[in-house]
């Protein structure tokens, strides 16, 4: 038992230390050799876990997924919740910035780091929308919604959210960043074919 968990340990220092220089370097810039010198172990030991830095890359990206999903799981799985409130607090409960460092996560957009917000993008959007499709399908059982493509609408809505209010891709004040938001959740409503304003109440209620 304590072999596992000197195993599990030592394979999620590897992966912390390595998610901390990939951010603050950049992960084209940073070495495996540095990743090694920080933690002060051999080379053989970082390959006894890793086949690659990619492969740590990989990891660490599905890492901070499972943290997303599981929170969005919690809310999807809520059923005290109506089906547009579940959508709403999912989509709410992918902010990354409630567990990244805020620095970290704006040392994410260095042109250093494509590959690391290409990939996280990626991962998030393909573990998440199977999970949004679970709300829209509830929905459309009980009746009160319709949509022709869940699958392809939560991949589409996912993928402009995260996009247009990315703040290391589009640089926006606060009116235009709320313009956008309202824009968005009005396109939810469109693609489920709810009434016009109802996600926008419960979403301007849920600031407050």
């Amino acid at each position: 038992m304590r072999i596992t968990k000197e195993y599990d340990e030592r394979k999620a220092e590897i992966l912390d230390t390595a998610e901390t220089l990939f951010y603050r370097k950049g992960y084209e810039l940073c070495s495996v050799n540095e990743i090694l010198m920080a933690i002060g172990i051999a080379k053989g030991t970082f390959y006894h876990y890793f086949k690659s830095k990619e492969e740590v890359l990989d990891t660490i990206v599905a890492r901070n997924t499972a943290l997303l999903l599981t929170r969005a799981n919690e809310v999807v799985s809520m059923d005290t919740l109506a089906p547009a409130e579940k959508l709403l607090r999912a989509c709410m409960a992918m902010k990354m910035t409630d567990h990244i460092d805020s620095a970290l996560l704006a040392d994410m957009h260095k042109s250093e780091n494509v590959l690391l917000h290409q990939k996280t993008l990626n991962s998030v959007v393909l573990g998440m929308a199977p999970l949004l499709v679970t709300v829209v399908e509830e929905g459309v059982r009980a009746g009160i919604w319709s949509c022709r493509f869940p699958l392809e609408y939560m991949q589409i809505f996912l993928s402009a959210t995260l996009t247009l209010t990315d703040e290391g891709i589009f640089s926006l004040d606060a009116e235009s960043q709320m313009k956008v938001m309202a824009a968005l959740i009005a396109l939810l409503e469109k693609m489920v074919n709810a009434p016009v304003d109802s996600f926008m109440q419960m979403f301007m209620q849920a600031q407050k």
